[in-house]
């Protein structure tokens, strides 16, 4: 059953979808925008997830539209990570239905922490230095591994998706940050839309409300792309260093205070 809300709710979802698009499009992480602002209308948890998958999936895919067009992202280098998140994102939106999280809400700031201190001593994690744009097809392994492991986050979970998947391509890839960028946001992508049907199918989406802040998603993720490609990795890291230490506090304050 579709909520039914005042106009000052329309606006302030259309706001926060636009923001959080932005933040998406340049590094991940606008969950932290959207899911709480879902929570406020008073929808149920679950429902929420699959809600903000679908308008996710919107951000997402004109994100990684983005980057391909700007020949930052090659789909057919990375068939098997799609399959493989595909497979990890199902498996993990099915569990993520039936399993109690109480366990994971303690142990993700510590991963995400994890990945901020890493993006800050780790010369290579986020960087442009000795990397270069791939020629071939990675090891089908990596992709294999990875994507079947972040594809499961994604479903099962998802806050700081974009960091791990554009440090991790950094690091077994040593691409450059922009083709890391494009290949999380094509990724997140599939894991979104693959999340969005495992919750349609199970009921749990608010149609009405995912469509409006999907759309002002996709203009905000169209903007942020935009200024990523644009203004490159001195606008990039700092601000993905921030999003990550903000994940960080905002699940820190929630599962432990």
């Amino acid at each position: 059953m579709e909520l039914l809300l005042e106009p000052s709710n329309w606006a302030l979802l259309a706001v926060i979808g636009l923001i959080a698009g932005f933040i998406d499009a340049v590094v991940g992480g606008g969950g932290l925008l959207s899911i709480p602002a879902l929570l406020t209308l008073g929808i149920a948890p679950h429902t929420v997830l699959g809600t903000n998958k679908l308008a996710a999936s919107f951000g997402s895919s004109m994100a990684a539209w983005t980057y391909y067009r700007q020949h930052l992202f090659k789909p057919a280098f990375w068939y098997i990570a799609f399959i493989a998140t595909f497979v990890g994102a199902a498996l993990g939106s099915l569990l993520v239905y039936l399993l109690d999280t109480q366990w994971l809400e303690k142990i993700l700031p510590l991963l995400i922490i994890g990945i901020a201190v890493y993006s800050l001593v780790s010369p290579n994690a986020i960087s442009d230095t000795d990397c270069q744009a791939l020629i071939q097809p990675p090891p089908r392994q990596k992709q294999g591994l990875q994507g079947l492991i972040l594809g499961a986050y994604d479903g099962f979970a998802g806050p700081g998706i974009g960091a791990f998947w554009t440090v991790s391509a950094g690091t077994l890839y040593k691409l450059p940050l922009l083709h890391s960028c494009g290949l999380a946001r094509a990724m997140t992508f599939t894991s979104n839309l693959t999340s969005l049907g495992i919750f349609a199918w199970l009921g749990q989406v608010q149609w009405q409300i995912g469509l409006w802040m999907g759309l002002c998603m996709m203009l905000g993720s169209f903007i942020g792309a935009r200024c990523a490609i644009k203004l490159g990795f001195p606008f990039i890291r700092p601000l993905f260093v921030l999003i990550v230490l903000a994940i960080a506090a905002n699940l820190v304050w929630s599962a432990w205070f």
